[in-house]
């Protein structure tokens, strides 16, 4: 398996770097963000390129997130062959995809 700098996994539980997910617990609840890193079993890395930017993810349980069926093929590529993003694109892939956080 391919080692990135935000975990050695790319899919454990059924989340998947790259997936769209939306936190429905805490100061993050209802915000829509796109899995950047997973940890363990417990904790994946979520960021949405604004309140959570990409160089310092949120590190997040998983039990506080609800999971969309869409998933950025093209943030996960990135993050597993250690290509650049930034905030920018994290927020233009959300767009992208049709998700809004309730602001």
């Amino acid at each position: 398996m391919l080692k990135h700098k935000w975990g050695d996994n790319v899919e454990y539980n059924n989340f998947i770097i790259g997936q769209v997910v939306k936190a429905t617990k805490g100061r993050d609840q209802d915000r829509i963000f796109i899995i950047v890193g997973i940890i363990d079993n417990e904790y994946v890395l979520i960021a949405d390129g604004d309140l959570r930017r990409i160089e310092k993810p949120k590190k997040k349980k998983i039990k506080h997130l609800a999971k969309f069926n869409v998933i950025s093929h093209d943030v996960k590529d990135r993050i597993t062959n250690q290509k650049k993003m930034n905030n920018a694109f994290i927020r233009r892939e959300l767009e992208r995809l049709g998700v809004k956080s309730l602001d």
